[in-house]
């Protein structure tokens, strides 16, 4: 029984470091954009702007469903869980005023995207960021 409840320590402390994990909105290295804010950042995720600061055109990619960054992105930056998120693209779909940020995958995914196109921004963990990308905002 004790090393069941050792086990089950171990578990808690590892699925906590893995929540824990800090998260970084990157973009192209070559962007001019040198930061964003969080507004600025979620207005882009929510469809509210279309373009970062100084006109570019801005493509946000999501990681899929499911995966850990991209809640802990959406609730501290969007500000909505993952069903108050899909019923808030689901509205916008549905009316035509939006489409939603397309899923990319996971950390490696997205940072390849953003690293090949300019106009993308994404949201990876900090500890899969290397010279391939520029951090322009990392979450509190």
């Amino acid at each position: 029984m004790k090393k069941l409840t050792i086990y089950f320590a171990a578990l808690g402390i590892l699925f906590s470091m893995q929540a824990a994990a800090e998260i970084s909105v990157v973009m192209h290295p070559s962007s001019s954009v040198q930061a964003l804010s969080a507004d600025e950042v979620s207005r882009l995720f929510l469809g509210k702007a279309k373009s970062f600061p100084g006109g570019a055109q801005a493509v946000p990619v999501n990681q899929d469903e499911g995966n850990p960054a991209r809640a802990k992105f959406n609730e501290t930056v969007c500000k909505k869980n993952a069903s108050q998120y899909k019923a808030y693209w689901s509205q916008l779909v549905f009316t035509g005023k939006g489409t939603p940020p397309k899923d990319a995958g996971d950390d490696a995914a997205v940072k390849a995207l953003v690293a090949a196109n300019p106009n993308m921004l994404g949201y990876i963990d900090s500890a899969s960021v290397d010279a391939s990308v520029k951090v322009v905002f990392k979450l509190p």
